[in-house]
């Protein structure tokens, strides 16, 4: 990757279909207009003049190919890495970490 290409994302999850470690390159991790809980990945990258196939890249590139975005829960999020020669911060309009979680005593009956 040379010095003038933009950074990408390596989002490593929980595929909520199969339950296995999966993971998936991006050119953009934004907020989910889904609300707090969820991540949007869009623009996705697959190598494809690799001599060598990878089976598990085929598969999630034959299953991404119609996908305009993915949206995750945080939840199922394990890691996201930067990757690239260009790191700029990733930024959320929505910031999660001033959010608190509120006990209401008899909400859970067995607390």
């Amino acid at each position: 990757m040379s010095s003038n290409e933009p950074s990408m994302y390596l989002v490593h999850f929980r595929d909520p279909e199969t339950g296995e470690i999966a993971h998936v390159k991006a050119k953009s991790v934004s907020d989910s207009s889904l609300g707090l809980s969820f991540v949007t990945l869009s623009d996705f990258v697959f190598v494809t003049s690799r001599l060598i196939a990878n089976p598990k890249e085929e598969q999630m590139r034959d299953r991404f190919k119609d996908v305009k975005a993915l949206h995750l829960s945080i939840y199922n999020i394990i890691s996201v890495e930067e990757i690239g020669a260009d790191h700029k911060a990733l930024k959320f309009k929505n910031d999660r970490s001033s959010l608190v979680v509120l006990d209401r005593p008899g909400l859970f009956p067995n607390n």
